[in-house]
C-alpha cells in the first residue's frame, strides 16, 4: 500500500478538481484533500454570503518567483487570517453583517492583502484574488457550490447538514 507523502497546494487541488472526468470524480478529488483551511477556502470562494471588502478586480501586487515548496507561505496557513478581509452578509436574516476585523481600515485591509499575496506562490496568490473576485468556479470547470457542498456534506447555505 503507497502512502501520499506530498500534500497540494490549493492550485493544485483545484486543478485535480477541474481535470476530473465527472461530478463524482470531482467530489473524491475535494474529499480526499478536505482539511479546515480548504473548507474555508471553498466558503469564501463561493459562498454567496461571504462578501470580500477589498476592490473587485486585479491587485497590484509583486509574484513571489521562489519555486513551490520553498520560500512562500502557505494559502492553508494563510486561510488563518482570511477573516480580516471578509465579512458574513446577514441580510436574508434581518440581521447586521459580521465583520471579520471591524478594526481595520480600509487602506490597511487592502495593503495587508497585498502583503499576503506577495508571501505565497504565485499560483496560489491568483488563485486567491480567483476566490475573492468570486470567479474560481469559472477558471475551475466543476468547481462550483453545488459540487463542493454535496463533497462536503453542506446545505445550500455551506452548512453541515442536520444528522437527522
Amino acid at each position: 500500500m503507497s502512502y501520499e507523502t506530498y500534500t497540494p497546494l490549493f492550485h493544485e487541488i483545484c486543478t485535480k478538481v477541474n481535470n476530473a472526468k465527472d461530478k463524482s470524480a470531482k467530489i473524491k478529488v475535494l474529499r480526499k484533500y478536505r482539511t479546515h483551511a480548504l473548507e474555508m477556502f471553498m466558503k469564501a470562494a463561493l459562498c454567496p454570503e461571504i462578501e470580500w471588502m477589498l476592490p473587485e478586480g486585479d491587485v497590484p501586487f509583486i509574484p513571489n518567483e521562489a519555486p513551490e515548496g520553498t520560500e512562500h507561505t502557505l494559502l492553508s496557513q494563510a486561510m488563518a487570517k482570511v477573516h480580516n478581509y471578509v465579512m458574513l452578509n446577514r441580510d436574508k436574516l434581518d440581521l447586521p453583517p459580521v465583520i471579520g476585523n471591524a478594526n481595520l481600515n480600509r487602506m490597511k485591509r487592502e495593503m495587508m492583502f497585498i502583503q499576503l499575496l506577495e508571501g505565497l506562490h504565485e499560483k496560489e496568490a491568483l488563485l486567491l484574488i480567483d476566490a475573492k473576485n468570486k470567479v474560481i468556479n469559472k477558471k475551475y470547470k466543476g468547481l462550483n457550490a453545488t459540487t463542493v457542498c454535496e463533497a462536503y456534506g453542506w446545505n445550500s447555505n455551506f452548512e453541515p447538514m442536520n444528522a437527522s
